[in-house]
């Protein structure tokens, strides 16, 4: 048998492979800002306290859970682009842009750590843009612009809560 009857056939999208691994790459940072933003809504959904306890518990439900879907959004983007999906902490802590938070903060603070990861995540979004639109990649453009629509409403939401 020959070695090439096994070997997956080469993309061709019309999309170049140096611009598919620099989009994998810029898309790798954004699963990595994306799964820390997950993992830090979730611990403080389940560690929330204090007079407001109902209702930031159940607005970070809602916000994890529409981080766990967008997850695999980002990293079926990268594997459509045919590069392999980062999936370990080591790698999200090494490609992240956005730190982990030690202990369990007071409620409101945990409001502005979220605040600044959503922004962070935003960022990391919006910085992809120019090299998705030069390879004239819609489907991540158009991926991009869903989540930053989501970033920046949810970024919005909860500075409002900061506000008194």
């Amino acid at each position: 048998m020959k070695s090439g009857k096994n070997k997956a056939p080469s993309i061709d999208i019309g999309i170049s492979a140096r611009d598919r691994e620099k989009i994998a790459k810029g898309l790798s940072a954004l699963l990595a800002d994306s799964y820390t933003l997950y993992l830090m809504t979730h611990n403080f959904h389940w560690n929330v306290t204090g007079p407001d306890f109902n209702s930031l518990h159940l607005m970070f439900m809602g916000q994890y859970t529409e981080q766990w879907t967008a997850l695999d959004l980002i990293a079926e983007r990268i594997r459509a682009l045919g590069h392999p999906a980062p999936g370990t902490y080591r790698e999200f802590v090494k490609l992240a842009s956005i730190k982990e938070v030690e202990g369990v903060p007071k409620a409101t603070d945990m409001v502005r750590h979220l605040v600044a990861a959503q922004e962070a995540t935003a960022r990391t979004a919006r910085e992809l843009f120019p090299l998705v639109s030069a390879a004239n990649d819609q489907p991540t453009a158009d991926l991009l612009t869903q989540r930053l629509e989501v970033h920046e409403k949810t970024a919005w939401m909860l500075r409002s809560l900061l506000e008194r």
